[in-house]
């Protein structure tokens, strides 16, 4: 008796050790960044955290300079123009843009990318205004057929109605379920 114990024990133990790491491991999704010729420009990265997503973008072969950068609510990317992805994300209408507007309730807002003179770029940052999958008051990026980030051609001021004055999309990635 105490044999087949120790044999369950032990075979419990060792299935919660190599579980282990498929039950802590964050939540993500991935996408490829396209512009408006189709080309594969980057990479993005979002992962599900407690109070929000950590997203982390890559770029090459895009203008010098600073970049608005949104999740937007439909995960399409048709180039050229990326009007398949829709408005940005949000929960409330009308929707009010802008990080620096005292009453923006616009969940796609993001700062601003910067490119630098070859092209590229790579950077992380959280935002709280969004979540991965649904079970919270925000915006579930993965619900709903998805939704998408779109890099815009100028930055984003954070305040003008309705994307900042960021102006074309000029990149965009549908974000898809991890693997």
């Amino acid at each position: 008796m105490k044999s087949g114990l120790t044999k369950a024990l032990a075979a419990g133990l060792l299935l919660g050790v190599m579980a282990s790491p498929l039950a802590s491991a964050a939540e993500t999704a991935d996408g490829t960044l396209v512009g408006a010729d189709g080309a594969e420009v980057g990479t993005v990265k979002v992962t599900n955290a407690p109070g929000g997503v950590l997203l982390r973008v890559s770029v090459r072969n895009l203008s010098p300079g600073w970049h608005g950068m949104h999740f937007h609510e439909k995960g399409s990317c048709e180039a050229p123009k990326f009007t398949s992805a829709g408005s940005h994300v949000h929960t409330m209408t009308p929707v009010v843009h802008g990080l620096l507007h005292d009453n923006a309730n616009d969940n796609g807002d993001l700062p601003n990318l910067y490119v630098g003179p070859d092209g590229q770029a790579t950077v992380e940052l959280y935002s709280t205004l969004v979540s991965l999958k649904s079970g919270g008051t925000r915006p579930a990026l993965l619900d709903h057929g998805g939704s998408s980030l779109v890099i815009h051609a100028h930055p984003d001021d954070y305040t003008s109605q309705p994307i900042g004055g960021s102006g074309d999309r000029v990149a965009c990635a549908v974000i898809k379920a991890g693997s």
